[in-house]
C-alpha cells in the first residue's frame, strides 16, 4: 500500500466551509460554514493521499481505526489548532516592475486616481518600466510576490498581465507567469489583461483593434501551440479608457478563443458595465464600487460572480462597493487582494479583515469569499476552496483553536498561521 502523504491529527476545529460538494454559495447559505469541532474524547484528523488530495477528515478514533495500517510521509500534531482550507485570492497584478511608493504621497494629498494616470503615473508609469524588465527580472519580483502570498495562506492566486499594452509585452508578462508555476508550489490562474489602459499616443478604438487582431491571435496560437496556458480575458472598462461597447468587443474576442469573461467594472464611475457582462455571462466582475441595483439584478441571475476588492476603495478612498446588497440579491460575492503598484497588499487575512469592518460582512460571509468563492470566480471550486474528500489537499493550519483569529488578530497572521499545506507537502 502506497505511504499516505500527510496525516494531521488531534485539531480542536477544521473549518470544511462546505461538505456536499457545493461550487458557489450565495445569500444566507454564505453565513453558514460545515465546521468538525472535537468531542471531549477525540480531536479532528484529515488524510492527504500519496497524489495530494483529501482521503479522510473526521474525529481522530474513526480516521484511526480506518487507516489503522497506513504510513504517512508526515504527521502534524494539530492539538489546540484550528484548520481552514487554504485562502483563494481572486484578483491580482502581480508582474511588474517600478513600484510607485511616490504616488501615494500624492494620493494622500488628494489626487483622485485618473489624476495620476492622466499626469502619466499610474499604470502608464508601471508600463514604461515593465516593458524595459527582462523576464528573468521579473520572474524574480513576481516569485518573491508569491511567496510572501504563501506565506499568509494563499494556496491559488488568480494573476493578470496588463502592463504591457502591446503584444510583445503581455506575451512576456504571461510567459513569466507559466514559468512562476513551476516554481512557487502556488497554484495560479493566469489573465490576459491587455485592455488595462490606452497606451500613449493611442486612442481607445485603436487599442481596441490592436488588442483583438494582433494580441488576441498571437496569444491564441501561442494556446494552440501548448507554450501559454491562459484562463481569463479582462478589460478595464472606464470612463477615459475602455468604454463599455470596447470592452463588450475585447470580452467577446477573448471568450471566442476560450477564455472565461473576467473583469474590470464600475469601478470609478457607473456606466452599466455590470449589466454588459451579465449579459455576455461573464463568470465574474471585479470592484463594482458603483455598480447600479440594476447590475446586481443581473449578475444575481447569470450567476456572475462580484470579486470585490476592500484595498481599492480603502486605498483610493472610494466609496465602498454595496456589498450587503448584492449578497441581499443573491450575488455570489468573492474576494481579492487586488495587489499592485497601487494597492499594495498580499495578505488575504487583511483583506477578509477591512471586508468585515468596512464592507460589513460576516466573518463567516468573508470565509466563504476568501475560499469556495474565490475559487468559482476563476472556474476551480471543483478542486480548491472547500476541506472535502477528493479536493486538494490545501490548508492552513492556525495555532488557534477559533478560526476566527486570522480575521480578528489585525496584521497578526504571520504568528497566527502554523503551516501552510500544498496539496499534503508542508511549504510553509
Amino acid at each position: 500500500m502506497a505511504s499516505r502523504r500527510l496525516l494531521v491529527h488531534s485539531a480542536t476545529q477544521v473549518v470544511q466551509v462546505v461538505n456536499n460538494g457545493e461550487r458557489v454559495l450565495t445569500g444566507p447559505a454564505m453565513k453558514k460554514l460545515e465546521i468538525i469541532q472535537r468531542t471531549n474524547e477525540d480531536g479532528v484528523s484529515i488524510v492527504i493521499d500519496s497524489k495530494g488530495n483529501i482521503e479522510a477528515i473526521g474525529l481522530d478514533g474513526e480516521v484511526k481505526k480506518t487507516f489503522k495500517n497506513a504510513t504517512y510521509e508526515k504527521t502534524i500534531d494539530a492539538t489546540g489548532m484550528s484548520i481552514i482550507p487554504g485562502l483563494v485570492d481572486g484578483h491580482t497584478h502581480p508582474v511588474w516592475a517600478g513600484d510607485r511608493v511616490h504616488e501615494f504621497a500624492m494620493k494622500l494629498a488628494g489626487a483622485t486616481y485618473m489624476e495620476v494616470h492622466e499626469s502619466g503615473g499610474g499604470i502608464h508609469y508601471t508600463v514604461e518600466h515593465t516593458r524595459k524588465a527582462t523576464e528573468d527580472e521579473l520572474l524574480h519580483s513576481l516569485k518573491s510576490r508569491l511567496w510572501r502570498m504563501l506565506k499568509s495562506g494563499t494556496t491559488l492566486v488568480e494573476c493578470k498581465s496588463g502592463y504591457g499594452l502591446n503584444a510583445d509585452t503581455e506575451i512576456k508578462m504571461l510567459q513569466v507567469i507559466e514559468r512562476a508555476k513551476r516554481k512557487v508550489p502556488i497554484d495560479i490562474s493566469s489573465t490576459y489583461c491587455g485592455a488595462h489602459a490606452v497606451p500613449k499616443g493611442s486612442s481607445a478604438s485603436e487599442a481596441t483593434k490592436d488588442v483583438i487582431d494582433v494580441q488576441i491571435p498571437r496569444i491564441h496560437k501561442l494556446m494552440q501551440e501548448e507554450k501559454l496556458h491562459v484562463d481569463n480575458i479582462d478589460v478595464f472598462c472606464e470612463l477615459g479608457v475602455f468604454n463599455v461597447e470596447q470592452t463588450k468587443q475585447i470580452l467577446e474576442a477573448g471568450k471566442n478563443i476560450g477564455l472565461q469573461i473576467n473583469f474590470h467594472g464600475d469601478e470609478l464611475h457607473p456606466i452599466k458595465s455590470a449589466e454588459m457582462g451579465a449579459d455576455l455571462g461573464a463568470t465574474a466582475i471585479s470592484h463594482l464600487e458603483e455598480v447600479s441595483d440594476l447590475g446586481i439584478e443581473k449578475m444575481a441571475e447569470s450567476g456572475t460572480i462580484a470579486v470585490i476588492l476592500p484595498t481599492t476603495a480603502y486605498i483610493l478612498r472610494l466609496n465602498n462597493p454595496p456589498v450587503r446588497k448584492m449578497l441581499a440579491s443573491g450575488v455570489a460575492v468573492a474576494l481579492g487582494s487586488d495587489f499592485n503598484p497601487n494597492a499594495y497588499c498580499l495578505s488575504m487575512p487583511l483583506v477578509m479583515h477591512l471586508a468585515c469592518v468596512n464592507l460589513h460582512m460576516t466573518m463567516n460571509e468573508a470565509l466563504v469569499a476568501a475560499t469556495l468563492n474565490a475559487a468559482a470566480s476563476v472556474g476551480k471550486s471543483s478542486t480548491h476552496g472547500s476541506l472535502e474528500v477528493g479536493k486538494y489537499g490545501d490548508m492552513v493550519i492556525l495555532d488557534e483553536p477559533k478560526w476566527e483569529n486570522m480575521i480578528y488578530q489585525l496584521g497578526g497572521h504571520n504568528h497566527v498561521i502554523k503551516h501552510v499545506i500544498k496539496q499534503g507537502k508542508v511549504v510553509v
